[in-house]
């Protein structure tokens, strides 16, 4: 089996800081503000699930009322639906069209800048950002996701600051998954839904009909110092046995199921499959699944001028394979057509990746299949390319 086996690390372990050892209590419902407020204290930007526009998307939040409480949502292929729950939960959703690489590897990010001066252009570099964000109710697929891009930003040869700066001021606060999406298939890619490492807090919602709390469990030293500003009660045998249903019964209810079985050779030995075909019929090479994938990491560079040529820009923007412009090379685009576009794409994210990243570029999260506007399905399209191959 081909899994998406990335080392997640903590933003701690980015630090070099040491273990502190495993923290376990329970927060009340009523108390989760005061988690809130503590990750302000500690001087961190909350970024969280809050509902806008019809949809479950990370932003910034100041209040547990930010958050989607008592919403859940509905998607399938090409369908995406925010519908209310009657238990209350604050994280009874699957992921949205959101990630949080717009945070770590942002859609623009300035370079460097020049103003015209009396003797000639004086350029500045972007300084690195100051601000400390704390990402509240990250997944566990999206957890791998983030250890996907520390291999591609912060290992090998050359390691990218901007990202570094932002990872390493990022406290990570996941919460493990208990309401799966249409689309998701964590379990075949071997990333969730349980969380396992490379968090600071870890939170498991537990509702039933007599109490709704969090179990909260510390991995690190940030994580632990938070704990300690927290109204927390000792956690006892009937909560971690809650938890660890909440975890098996959504590992039951996966909504999509992938044979990863030699997925790498699969691909790399079919370029010319009849399949590409099929698929550049459909596909729109709009872009939309690059965009809210999680680990895809393509970018361009862009320079804006003012009207009077006395100031100008020099950013690095978020690209996609899909785009027409995205291979040209020496005067020619090496992928001119939808066909060659998509199977570049899937061929990379489950094959190619494997061998520059030693991991696949998949974690599960379904994201692809539910913002298509065609609803393309690559559950789909790998299983028919397996079946041809098998007749």
């Amino acid at each position: 089996m081909v899994y998406a086996e990335s080392r997640v690390t903590s933003a701690n372990e980015q630090n070099g800081e040491g273990q502190s050892g495993m923290s376990t209590g329970i927060l009340a419902r009523q108390d989760f503000q005061v988690l809130i407020d503590a990750l302000h204290g500690a001087g961190y930007a909350v970024i969280a699930p809050t509902l806008q526009d019809n949809a479950i998307v990370y932003d910034q939040i100041a209040r547990v009322d930010d958050l989607p409480i008592g919403w859940g949502d509905d998607q399938d292929g090409g369908h995406y639906r925010v519908k209310p729950r009657n238990d209350g939960m604050l994280f009874g959703y699957a992921v949205g069209p959101r990630t949080w690489k717009r945070w770590l590897f942002p859609p623009r990010t300035v370079l460097w800048s020049a103003q015209q001066t009396a003797h000639g252009f004086a350029v500045e570099e972007e300084k690195p950002t100051t601000e400390r964000y704390a990402f509240l109710g990250v997944r566990s697929c999206e957890l791998h996701a983030i250890g996907i891009q520390d291999k591609v930003f912060l290992e090998g040869q050359h390691q990218d600051k901007i990202y570094a700066d932002r990872r390493q001021n990022a406290l990570v606060i996941a919460v493990n998954c208990s309401t799966p999406g249409g689309t998701c298939f964590c379990v075949s890619m071997n990333t969730g839904p349980k969380v396992e490492a490379g968090y600071d807090l870890c939170l498991t919602e537990i509702v039933s009909a007599d109490r709704h709390v969090f179990l909260i469990e510390a991995e690190s030293e940030r994580g632990a110092d938070i704990l300690k500003a927290l109204p927390l009660t000792a956690a006892n045998e009937g909560h971690f046995n809650a938890a660890r249903a909440v975890s098996d019964q959504a590992a039951q209810n996966m909504g999509r199921a992938l044979d990863t079985d030699g997925i790498k050779e699969l691909l790399q030995s079919n370029p010319e499959h009849p399949r590409w075909d099929d698929v550049a019929d459909r596909c729109l090479a709009c872009g939309n699944c690059t965009n809210v994938c999680p680990t895809c990491f393509c970018s361009t560079t862009q320079d804006i001028t003012s009207l009077d040529g006395a100031q100008a820009e020099h950013s690095r923007v978020w690209d996609t394979c899909f785009s027409f412009d995205f291979s040209y090379t020496s005067g020619a685009v090496i992928r001119g057509d939808n066909r060659s576009r998509y199977r570049q794409w899937m061929t990379h994210k489950f094959a190619n990746w494997i061998d520059q990243f030693d991991t696949s570029g998949c974690v599960g999260c379904g994201r692809c299949v539910t913002w298509c506007p065609v609803a393309i399905d690559v559950t789909e399209e790998i299983t028919a390319l397996r079946d041809v191959e098998r007749q």
